[in-house]
C-alpha cells in the first residue's frame, strides 16, 4: 500500500475482470482517436460537457496531455479501458481531483458505444475502486453524474458506492457552460464491503 495518497510514480496497468487498464498515451495516434471518438459521442455529451471543447485531434491531444500532467502530479489516474484478450478500446475511468490530505478522490468513466451492454464500466469501476481504495490509500471516493442518467445510477449502485442526495446546480448542462443542472452524488468508503463480481459479470 502507498505511504501517502496519490499516485507517488508512473500509473501501473491494471488487470482483472477481463479487462486491462492501462494510461493513455497521448503521442499515440490510436489513443487520440479513441479519446476523441469517445468524448464527441452524443451520448456522452448528452450527460457530460467537457470544461474545454473537444473537435478534433489536436484538442483531443492536448486534453491527454492535461491529463498525463495530472497523473504525473498525483492529483489524477487516467485509464484506458481494454479487452484484456484482443485489447480493443472499450473507454475511459479515472480517478480525479485527487486530494491527499482529505485522502479523497472523484471517480468517472465512459465506454464506447459498441462496448455498451457487456457490463465494462461495472468491471472497471470496481477494479479501479479497488486500486484507490488500497493502493492509493484513499478514505474516500466519490461518483457524481447528471440526474436521469438511470445507467451510471447502476452501475454506481451495484459497484457500492451508496447514493447521498443530490447536488444542486454541481455540473453543467449538456453543451453548454452558462447553466447548470442537478446531479447524484454516490460514494464508497474503504471500509464499505466490495461488491462480488460473479461468473456471469454481475454484481
Amino acid at each position: 500500500m502507498s505511504s501517502s495518497p496519490g499516485p507517488t510514480g508512473p500509473l501501473p496497468e491494471l488487470h482483472g475482470h477481463g479487462l486491462r487498464l492501462r494510461p493513455w498515451d497521448p503521442e499515440s495516434r490510436a489513443d487520440v482517436d479513441t479519446w476523441l471518438r469517445g468524448l464527441t459521442d452524443p451520448e456522452f455529451r448528452r450527460w457530460n460537457t467537457p470544461l474545454r471543447p473537444i473537435t478534433d485531434a489536436d484538442s483531443a491531444r492536448e486534453s491527454l496531455r492535461r491529463g498525463a500532467r495530472h497523473d504525473a502530479d498525483g492529483t489524477g489516474a487516467s485509464f484506458r479501458i481494454a479487452d484484456a484478450r484482443s485489447g480493443t478500446a472499450l473507454g475511459h475511468i479515472g480517478v480525479n481531483e485527487i486530494h491527499p490530505v482529505m485522502r479523497r478522490g472523484t471517480v468517472g468513466y465512459w465506454v464506447l458505444p459498441e462496448a455498451r451492454g457487456r457490463g465494462v464500466a461495472t468491471r472497471a469501476l470496481l477494479l479501479t475502486a479497488r486500486w484507490a481504495l488500497t493502493e492509493l490509500a484513499l478514505h474516500r471516493l466519490e461518483l457524481n453524474h447528471a440526474i436521469g442518467h438511470e445507467a451510471s445510477c447502476r452501475v454506481a449502485e451495484r459497484c457500492g458506492f451508496r447514493h447521498e442526495g443530490t447536488m444542486r446546480g454541481a455540473i453543467f448542462e449538456a453543451g453548454r457552460h452558462d447553466t447548470f443542472r442537478d446531479a447524484h452524488l454516490h460514494a464508497r468508503l474503504a471500509p464499505d464491503p466490495e461488491p462480488v463480481l460473479t461468473a456471469t459479470g454481475t454484481v
